[in-house]
Order: C-alpha cells, then structure tokens, then sequence
C-alpha cells in the first residue's frame, strides 16, 4: 500500500511539474510578441501568434478610435476556436491581400465583449464600415468565388 500511495504521489508531481511547465511556455510565448497587449491568453490564441494567416489584428480600442473617427474599415471577426474559422482565414487572408483589402481581424475569443458591440451572431464575419457606419456584411464559411466576389462589389475605392 506504502508503494501505491508513493508511486501516485510521484505522478501527481510529474504531471504538476508539466503543467507549470506548459504554463510557463505559454507565457513566455505571448510575452514575446503579444499583440494583443494582455497578461494571458488563450491556447488556441497562443497557438495562432505565429500563423502568417492572423498577423493584422485590431484590438477594440484601435476599432472603436477609427468607428468613431468615421473612417472606412474592413472587419474579420472571428474566434480561434471556431471550425468554420479555421476553414476560412486561410482562404480570406490572402485574398484580400491580393486584392489590396485592409482586413483586419477582431478576436471575439479575447474581446468577447465584441459579440454584442458589434451585433456578431456567428463566426466568421467580415463587416464593411463606410465613415463609421456598417454597411456590409457577409456571414459563415463560404467558397473562394463567394469572398472574392463580395470583396470586389465592396472594396475600399
């Protein structure tokens, strides 16, 4: 019984020691480039940090400041853990980079306050702003064609 008892507490400190470990990884990680200037993050956030695909980011003062400084604005809101997300960022970045569109991504995972602010009810959106003022948007995961499409009847001319 004593070696059960001892053979369980080694266990229980080894998995103590890889969780503060990880901890400390994940801390490390986001005090390097935090972008998104907070204390902690999310994993799934963390584990976006060097994915060339979410690297223009907008923190919600920065689109709060341009909204009310009527500016236009390209809005990609999303969420690291939503699937349709994952699916579609890899499609978007790129496109509007080829297309000379400003888009700008909003995660609704660490400014969760985002859902009601800006009227999302589903991930992912992309919102147009015109002098501060929505006047697009397209909802959920869609093909190629259907962004590309959107991005050109709404571009920032």
């Amino acid at each position: 019984m004593k070696k059960v008892v001892i053979f369980l507490a080694v266990i229980v400190v080894l998995f103590g020691a890889v969780g503060f470990l990880t901890k400390m990884q994940n801390e490390e990680k986001v005090s390097e480039d935090n972008k998104y200037k907070k204390d902690t993050l999310h994993p799934e956030t963390i584990a976006q940090l060097d994915d060339p695909n979410y690297q223009n980011l907008i923190l919600p003062e920065e689109l709060d400041k341009k909204l009310k400084n009527k500016e236009d604005v390209t809005v990609y809101f999303y969420s690291p853990t939503c699937s349709h997300c994952q699916k579609t960022t890899p499609v978007v970045a790129p496109l509007a980079k080829d297309i000379n569109v400003d888009l700008v991504q909003f995660n609704l995972l660490e400014f969760d306050k985002g859902w009601d602010k800006y009227l999302i009810t589903q991930t992912p959106t992309i919102v147009q702003y015109k002098n501060g003022k929505e006047v697009n948007r397209i909802t959920g995961e869609q093909d190629e064609a259907v962004f590309k499409q959107w991005f050109s009847e709404n571009s920032q001319k």
